[in-house]
């Protein structure tokens, strides 16, 4: 078997790396790929817990949430990406994933197609079949954090030597990788910690405004770095600056409606459409919003006052709050009635013009007191129809070349059932 040239160097400056990034999702998406870097990998899969009641057994189950595949995405064309299946499997002994989640074992296969016949777990050929890719070598890996709790499952597959050969993962691979699980494992707690602490914000949000959910949030977040990304390629944004504003904006964008818990309940609870002066109040919740994170102190408050602040604002201008001060709490710049000013184009901030699109969207997609959603097809020419005048016509193209991605994120973040 040949064993691949470790530069543990490498690895100890992943710690440094990995515990920059704040935001769950993003933090997931990186580990995979630096364990796919440091054993060859030429594709894997992270899962993570979840916690489900079927006919009122709780049960517990791992749910895919990134897949990385270079040979595949290789054959996609430029600047495309995968489109990965999403499911869950039971935390058992029947898969591989879910039988090293169970006993939190590492597992090194060198070909799935001969698995020792008196291994409980086994090996679905159809996953294979359906994506026309072999699954040869694997290498799995239970995430375990510092308060002895599964925190996540990495799978890497297809190990290639120096000629770009198929071969199994050696005795040295398994070393590093479990290295760097310790490392990666600890970033998960700190992010998933993060991740709780905005959450529970949200939180505060849905006890008074049930529109804010986690799922809805989540969604909006998701499509805003998802529309970013397409965004910092095509203007070809350093790939470092692009993974930073990433993390910060998943985050941000999950706040924006943080400024609601000052809108009275009489408004915000309202069972059907405002009246002028309700929706006047209304829009202050971007104020209020903005207004948390004056006096800002690091790059994710900056956009996070953003977002909550222009969220808003319209292309062409008709949008609100407008030129306002959240901190002196008056008009910057206002019409001949001393009404603010809208802000308009580039005037409003990046981050504010992808919100503003990725909230409507799902807005429009989501069942509210006064409507029940849209249909697919009635969304997608409502994004048009506004493109240029509520939304930036650049980021409404994107929008519209990467729907595949948007409708993946919307299988993954599902409002709950009754």
């Amino acid at each position: 078997m040949e064993a691949h040239t470790i530069n543990y160097e490498n690895i100890f400056q992943l710690e440094h790396v990995l515990n920059k990034i704040q935001d769950f999702d993003i933090l997931l998406e990186r580990i995979l790929l630096e364990a796919r870097k440091i054993v060859r990998a030429d594709a894997g899969s992270i899962y993570v817990p979840e916690f489900s009641v079927e006919k009122e057994k709780p049960t517990e189950k791992l749910a895919i949430k990134y897949s990385q595949n270079d040979t595949l995405s290789a054959k996609l064309p430029k600047r495309e990406k995968l489109i990965y299946s999403l499911f869950s499997v039971p935390i058992d002994k029947k898969t591989i994933s879910g039988y090293c989640a169970l006993t939190r074992r590492l597992i090194n296969i060198p070909d799935m197609y001969d698995i020792e016949k008196d291994a409980p777990y086994s090996f679905n050929p159809q996953y294979d079949v359906v994506s026309q890719y072999k699954t040869v070598s694997t290498l799995t890996i239970p995430l375990i954090n510092s308060d002895d709790q599964l925190v996540g499952v990495i799978q890497v597959i297809n190990s290639r030597n120096e000629s770009g050969e198929i071969v199994p993962f050696s005795k040295s691979d398994e070393a590093v990788i479990s290295h760097f699980a310790i490392t990666a494992s600890s970033a998960l707690q700190r992010a998933h910690s993060t991740r709780s602490m905005v959450l529970r914000t949200v939180k505060m949000s849905e006890l008074r405004d049930p529109k804010e959910t986690g799922v809805h949030v989540n969604r909006v977040a998701s499509y805003s770095v998802e529309i970013y990304d397409r965004w910092a390629y095509l203007h070809k944004i350093p790939a470092v600056q692009r993974e930073k504003v990433k993390d910060i904006l998943r985050i941000a964008a999950m706040l924006h409606d943080v400024g609601k818990v000052a809108i009275p309940d009489s408004i915000l609870k309202k069972p059907g459409r405002f009246n002028d002066e309700e929706y006047r109040i209304m829009q202050r919740h971007t104020i209020y919003g903005a207004s948390l994170f004056n006096n800002p102190q690091s790059p994710l408050d900056e956009i996070s006052r953003d977002v909550a602040l222009t969220h808003h604002e319209n292309w062409d201008g008709a949008g609100y709050p407008g030129w306002f001060d959240p901190v002196a709490e008056k008009p910057i710049k206002t019409d001949e009635t001393g009404k603010p000013l809208g802000k308009k184009g580039e005037e409003i901030p990046l981050a504010g013009r992808i919100v503003a699109l990725a909230d409507v969207f799902d807005a429009l997609c989501s069942r509210r007191v006064y409507k029940e959603p849209w249909e697919e097809r009635e969304v997608l020419n409502e994004m048009r129809k506004l493109r240029g005048t509520k939304f930036d016509p650049e980021l409404t193209d994107i929008f519209l070349d990467i729907y595949p991605s948007i409708k993946r994120i919307q299988s993954l973040y599902k409002e709950e059932t009754a």
